[in-house]
């Protein structure tokens, strides 16, 4: 019974193309091994990086784990092992600047 239960919560990271787990949100915490994201819903995901993780820009252009922010939108495609979700790709915007801040607008 308790499975049934914690499949619809589950996923809420949508499956993406193929088998991959789609995660979507903001960075909330990324360090060397894994990056924490808080998704729409206000759930904290955590996805562990890999020595194959790929990082690309909102361009597509090559990036790094070092281009990785808090603050950043993400899109991670995943690969569940387990109750784990290992990075295959993470997908990173320009971090936010001041916007969200409460500063004024020039009008």
């Amino acid at each position: 019974m308790a499975a049934l239960i914690a499949l619809p919560m589950m996923t809420r990271t949508a499956m993406a193309h193929g088998d991959k787990v789609h995660v979507m949100g903001v960075i909330e915490k990324v360090d060397a091994n894994s990056i924490t994201v808080k998704t729409k819903e206000g759930k904290s995901v955590e996805v562990k990086l890999s020595p194959t993780t790929i990082y690309t820009n909102s361009a597509d252009k090559a990036g790094k784990l070092t281009d990785l922010v808090v603050g950043q939108r993400v899109v991670i495609h995943a690969d569940s092992k387990g109750k784990v979700l290992i990075a295959a790709t993470v997908k990173f915007a320009a971090p936010s600047t001041g916007a969200s801040s409460g500063g004024s607008s020039p009008n």
